[in-house]
């Protein structure tokens, strides 16, 4: 008779409790020192039981995705027990899911939902082969007349096309949205925000690369993305059917690009926004008092303890000494998707008022 086969021990982690607490787990009997680094939870020491399994559980969280991982003797881990994970060029992370009320814009509802199609192309602007992501509302159909308004949705430094799907739930807090008849019903689209194909490199000048990196995307998207989009589904047209936004590096690309272009978007917002270059006035350098009255909203956000705020108070500083006065939001938050989750939730029922 053969032996029995032995499987490892099933870790539970992580755990959400009724009340908010999260329990995290980690099986490393070698480990000498097992930290947790979670968003909003500070002093995670985890502890080690005779087991082998290090353990740490927070106080009552907001209900909210938050993004963590594991730092074994110094080195990053993402939880190997938790297949829900924050995909990112540069460093992965697990994330846990602290549900909360359906109200809630990010929670998944009984409501219609729309679709998330994946287009591939080669870039001649970046040399590369690249994807975008289209999110067409409930009751979108290709062979109907009806035509949408269309909203260029960005990501930041080392995120990719997903993002803002897979993180940021644009697709889910859409569906909600149109739903409840807070939104229009919109097409989104969520390129690659990557002018430059080796900004998500190391080595070089790093002021060098945003500078090109912001040149050049503008390119890519007005000169390969757009035309795909219009060629491919129900637009309408004219630019007060077209809105770009973004956050981080997507918000500076969103409001360098939606500026420079007031011919092709009405509506744009920056979450966050950072990426300019040192010389910020000479991004904008068509700014004057009658930008205030060509575009239909010019949204800008940033959390109070956010690392961009103060160039985020540069942009409002600059926009007003030439006239312009967009509508300023600060809010309490970090760099996260935690805040950037709930701007798009309070961007996007602004979007495309008053357009038939």
């Amino acid at each position: 008779m053969s032996a029995a086969p032995v499987f490892a021990q099933s870790i539970i982690s992580p755990e959400v409790h009724p009340d908010g607490r999260v329990t995290f787990r980690l099986k490393a009997p070698e480990a000498k020192e097992v930290q947790l680094h979670c968003q909003t939870v500070k002093g995670a020491v985890m502890q080690k039981d005779d087991q082998g399994i290090w353990s740490f559980t927070t106080d009552p969280l907001e209900p909210d995705i938050y993004a963590y991982s594991f730092n074994v003797d110094g080195l990053h881990v993402i939880d190997p027990s938790n297949p829900l994970i924050k995909y990112n060029l540069r460093n992965i992370d697990s994330q846990v899911h602290v549900p909360g009320p359906k109200s809630l814009p990010w929670e998944i509802n009984d409501v219609p939902h729309g679709v998330l199609h994946q287009h591939f192309y080669k870039s001649a602007v970046a040399s590369d082969e690249r994807n975008f992501v289209v999110y067409t509302p409930p009751g979108y159909d290709p062979t109907a007349r009806k035509r949408y308004p269309v909203l260029y949705l960005l990501h930041g430094s080392s995120d990719d096309s997903t993002a803002w799907s897979s993180v940021g739930l644009a697709n889910v807090i859409l569906d909600n949205l149109i739903a409840r008849g807070q939104a229009k019903s919109m097409i989104v689209v969520m390129p690659l925000g990557y002018g430059a194909s080796d900004i998500v490199k190391s080595g070089g000048d790093p002021k060098d690369r945003w500078v090109r990196n912001l040149d050049s995307f503008g390119e890519t998207l007005l000169n390969e993305v757009m035309p795909q989009v219009d060629k491919s589904y129900k637009i309408k047209n004219g630019r007060d059917a077209c809105a770009i936004a973004g956050l981080s590096m997507g918000g500076a690309e969103s409001l360098v690009v939606g500026l420079n272009h007031l011919d092709r978007f009405a509506w744009i917002g920056g979450f966050s926004s950072g990426g300019f270059s040192t010389n910020l006035a000479s991004q904008f350098p068509t700014l004057n008092e009658k930008t205030d009255r060509q575009f239909r909203l010019l949204w800008i956000a940033c959390g109070k303890d956010d690392f961009l705020n103060r160039q985020n108070h540069d942009l409002i500083d600059l926009f007003k000494s030439k006239g312009v006065h967009p509508t300023w939001t600060e809010s309490p938050g970090e760099h996260s998707f935690i805040v950037w989750r709930r701007y798009l939730a309070a961007f996007a029922p602004l979007l495309f008022q008053g357009v038939k």
